[in-house]
């Protein structure tokens, strides 16, 4: 893999040792110690992937995240010292495709960049659009459509609605699901499934009631 890696992060020691990883993995880095830089580093490079500190100065993480959702789909995986479930499902709220929490593993971080990145490059590939009502999701661009409109969506929520219009109507299970974005089997990452669905349901507006809740089961796409 290539690319370049965009390392947001205030302590210079694990910023420091994050940029030897990535670079070890043949990326290209650029790093911010502050919220605002982040964001002029972005737009400036251009940058395939950002690992993003969820506590930084002048404006914190979730900040930057929600101003960089809100122009583009860059993938980010969020760093958190906070080991809460609701600070993990606000940043996953806001767009993020992974997190990982302190202390952290750079090795684990890598795997998780490595995941999140092969999803971006289309490691799955549909050569047409599934269609499901007025949802009509594409695995080859990862673009959404919703009754001809195009609806913003990270890679992780693109790949699960893709996994449910695949075949209408069927229960997917949470751990397929969280297989398919690229989560571990944790009771943890399952819950961040549950914030994935509630994000697309949003997305998906007056359709979002196409997309059920089996209870203590999964989720399916209601067929039209």
């Amino acid at each position: 893999m290539s690319g370049t890696i965009l390392i947001v992060e205030d302590e210079t020691r694990l910023a420091d040792v994050l940029e030897e990883y990535v670079r070890r993995e043949g990326f290209k880095t650029e790093r911010a110690r502050t919220g605002t830089r982040a964001l002029e580093l972005w737009r400036a490079a251009a940058p395939d992937l950002i690992l993003l500190d969820l506590m930084l100065p002048e404006m914190d993480g979730l900040e930057v995240a929600r101003r960089v959702r809100a122009e583009s789909s860059t993938p980010i995986i969020m760093l958190t010292a906070r080991d809460d479930e609701v600070d993990k499902l606000v940043g996953l709220g806001l767009g993020a495709d992974d997190y990982v929490v302190k202390p952290y593993s750079p090795r684990e971080v890598m795997a998780r960049v490595k995941a999140v990145l092969r999803r971006v490059q289309g490691a799955v590939v549909v050569p047409q659009a599934l269609r499901v009502g007025a949802i009509e999701v594409n695995l080859s661009s990862f673009e959404v459509h919703v009754a001809g409109e195009s609806v913003p969506m990270t890679t992780a929520e693109v790949r699960m609605l893709g996994l449910l219009a695949k075949e209408p109507s069927r229960v997917r299970l949470r751990a397929e699901l969280l297989e398919q974005s690229g989560g571990t089997d944790s009771y943890a990452d399952e819950r961040t499934v549950d914030a994935h669905i509630k994000n697309i349901r949003k997305k998906l507006g007056l359709h979002g009631d196409l997309l059920e809740t089996v209870r203590g089961v999964g989720y399916r796409l209601r067929g039209a």
